[in-house]
């Protein structure tokens, strides 16, 4: 199956990579274009927004620093699971192993994970699947 561009010239439009997300739960080979990983960090954003202030209207939590209430905790928990594994498949895209998540522990690694969510993907095939741009024009 061949992908396409959008009408703004990406891949993925947003719900396209909220499904995909969900979709592919667990699914932590393959690869993962710019536009599926950042429109799933803007989707967990959303529902990260949404949740807390259902969380601060229900429960009067969910604003502060350390605060977190049920609603927003369920969501982060359902979520963990697949923005790891868009997030592995995104550092495949650039072919590098999925084992490069664990400098997320460190202040340096996650400004160096930042970078590598915004480079553009290996050109063609590389040893974790075809690339999710080809056939595009």
């Amino acid at each position: 199956m061949l992908a396409r561009k959008n009408s703004w010239g990406c891949v993925m439009d947003f719900w396209q990579a909220i499904v995909s997300g969900f979709k592919n739960y667990v699914v932590f080979g393959g690869r993962s274009s710019r536009s599926e990983y950042w429109y799933w960090v803007l989707a967990l954003w959303i529902g990260g927004i949404i949740t807390a202030i259902i969380d601060y209207a229900a429960f009067g939590t969910g604003f502060g620093a350390i605060d977190y209430g049920p609603v927003n905790s369920i969501f982060s928990v359902a979520t963990i699971l697949p923005t790891l594994a868009v997030g592995i498949r995104r550092l495949h895209d650039i072919d590098r192993t999925g084992w490069w998540m664990l400098i997320l522990l460190t202040l340096i690694g996650t400004l160096v994970l930042l970078y590598w969510a915004c480079v553009r993907g290996t050109p063609g095939a590389n040893r974790f699947g075809p690339d999710p741009l080809a056939g595009q024009t």
